[in-house]
């Protein structure tokens, strides 16, 4: 993402927590900040962290410059991006949540799908940079925390397709057919989406390296699914089945390093 900014013109100063991706974008024409603090002071900045404890600890309010703009891009809670809304706000800065659609092959390309939330004035602004990072930018609301949640309801729905793949496949091959032509079946007529093609043939194929999305953080993504449900006061009765398989595909040594598509190796193992 940040390599498609120094691709477009844009001058990038950043920073990361390990060394090696910052060593990338130094070589892709990008600079490198000496803290996080540094990063933060620019106009607008940008960040992709793994957890809302990250968060806290990467966007602590003695980072934050007053007069700029961040926008988050990860996947987070609802009540985090609430919370960091009001850090900002107190420190003289605007957040904006922009969590995105697409594995790392998709930000690679540039075409991620973009849902902002927050202030509209700080999202135009935003604008020519998440432009450069996507193909398409949806506006979900002026709440950042929005945004949020709709990135979790979209997850909790790919969680789902690749548990009915893995239960459709078993089915099949439990009677003879082959996975593999059953998936081609499938995203060549009613599932022709990006996440039947892609987790379909993994699946088929059992295959789930590289690693473009880790377990654990799909187990956390589950979670937030989960504690938004319980918020909203609403019942959502497959969120504890699914719960279930991610957790044995993690404590299983094969598959807890895998892409989160092997949680289907749980139902394809039962049922082989």
């Amino acid at each position: 993402m940040a390599s498609n900014l120094v691709m477009a013109g844009h001058p990038v100063l950043g920073w990361n927590r390990s060394q090696s991706p910052l060593l990338k974008l130094v070589a892709a024409g990008g600079d490198a900040a000496e803290s996080a603090k540094e990063a933060l002071s620019q106009p607008i900045s940008f960040s992709m962290l793994a957890n809302d404890d990250v968060h806290d600890t990467v966007l602590a309010a003695e980072n934050l410059t007053a007069g700029t703009i961040h926008v988050g891009m990860a996947s987070i809670s609802p009540a985090k991006g609430l919370e960091l809304s009001q850090r900002f706000l107190e420190a003289g800065a605007k957040y904006v949540s922009a969590p995105v659609l697409g594995r790392p092959n998709v930000a690679e390309a540039g075409e991620l799908n973009i849902l902002t939330g927050g202030d509209e004035s700080a999202i135009t602004q935003a604008l020519p940079l998440l432009e450069a990072m996507g193909s398409k930018i949806w506006n979900i609301s002026n709440h950042p925390a929005t945004a949020n949640l709709v990135k979790i309801a979209v997850n909790y729905n790919i969680l789902h397709a690749i548990q009915a793949i893995a239960e459709s496949v078993a089915l099949v091959e439990r009677n003879g057919v082959s996975g593999k032509a059953f998936v081609e079946l499938l995203t060549s007529t009613l599932f022709s989406s990006v996440v039947y093609k892609g987790y379909g043939a993994q699946i088929a194929d059992r295959e789930y390296q590289p690693v473009m999305f880790s377990m654990e953080l799909g187990r956390k993504d589950l979670q937030l699914a989960m504690d938004s449900a319980a918020e909203s006061q609403l019942e959502m009765p497959t969120a504890s089945v699914l719960m279930e398989i991610m957790n044995a595909a993690i404590a299983d040594p094969a598959l807890a390093d895998q892409d989160w598509a092997a949680m289907a190796q749980i139902t394809l193992r039962t049922n082989s």
